[in-house]
């Protein structure tokens, strides 16, 4: 059977972002080509299937075994594990560029330092005791629901500052080597697809969650675009770090609007 060629590209480039963004051993299963890594963005929101549905198994399954404040620190700490902490890392970062740096080349410095800061450690503290508290305040199948659908919708809208800005640095000057390409028309498709796909048995769970649809979709896109005037607006295009730190910072906005939208209807 011969594979097409843009099947073959579809597939490297699926292989590549589940490479890139996970650290589990699927480049012993095959190893795409370098140029695949550019397309990474473009199947971000389906590795979130992945890490997504792993946190979701356990805030679902794992309450028979564990306490469910233990159930979530497990949760999160599993995707920790699954992503070697790659987007933490960027929040980290951003956290010290954005506060520690006057101007554009201080921020990007910053960033680069693999040493992290003060205001990369409260960064860290503050998301994750926020995420802690707002995953622990929803009933187990509300997370289990909400988290598979807030990965993927996250990465999906922090995938669009590639679309909305350039790479900051030169490819040379990059952590990984790799400047992801802009997202072509059926890469656009594809992307939306994959982001909101995952958030409608969460839209249709319960009543509450289905009459206030609208905050739980825009109110992390409002996140998203104030996050991307602030990095249009102290660099004048986005890097790798930006990216993580944006989906992070989106999707905690979800879990937080869901547990407040819960827990003022009960």
């Amino acid at each position: 059977m011969r594979i097409s060629r843009n099947t073959s590209k579809w597939y490297q480039n699926l292989w590549a972002a589940l490479i890139f963004f996970t650290r589990l051993p699927f480049w012993r299963v095959y190893q795409p080509p370098k140029e695949s890594y550019r397309a990474v963005v473009e199947f971000w929101p389906l590795t979130g299937w992945l890490t997504g549905g792993v946190m979701a198994a356990i805030l679902y399954f794992a309450p028979a075994l564990f306490p469910y404040p233990l159930v979530v620190a497990l949760a999160i700490l599993a995707r920790v594990l699954m992503t070697g902490a790659l987007h933490e890392d960027g929040l980290a970062d951003f956290c010290d560029g954005f506060g520690g740096g006057n101007d554009r080349d201080s921020i990007l410095r910053i960033m680069k330092d693999s040493h992290i800061g003060t205001y990369g450690v409260l960064g860290l503290v503050l998301y994750f005791l926020l995420l802690f508290l707002a995953l622990s305040n929803l009933p187990p199948t509300t997370a289990a629901l909400t988290v598979l659908a807030a990965d993927p919708f996250s990465k999906m809208l922090a995938g669009q500052v590639v679309q909305m800005m350039p790479y900051a640095r030169t490819e040379a000057e990059a952590k990984n080597r790799v400047v992801y390409r802009k997202v072509n028309v059926a890469g656009s498709i594809g992307l939306a697809f994959q982001g909101l796909l995952p958030i409608l048995p969460l839209l249709f769970f319960s009543d509450v969650l289905t009459a206030k649809w609208h905050l739980v979709v825009f109110v992390p896109c409002l996140v998203m675009y104030f996050l991307y005037l602030k990095i249009w607006n102290k660099l004048r295009g986005y890097t790798g770090d930006c990216c993580g730190a944006m989906f992070l910072l989106v999707e905690l906005c979800v879990y937080l609007v869901v547990c407040a939208i819960v827990l003022r209807a009960s």
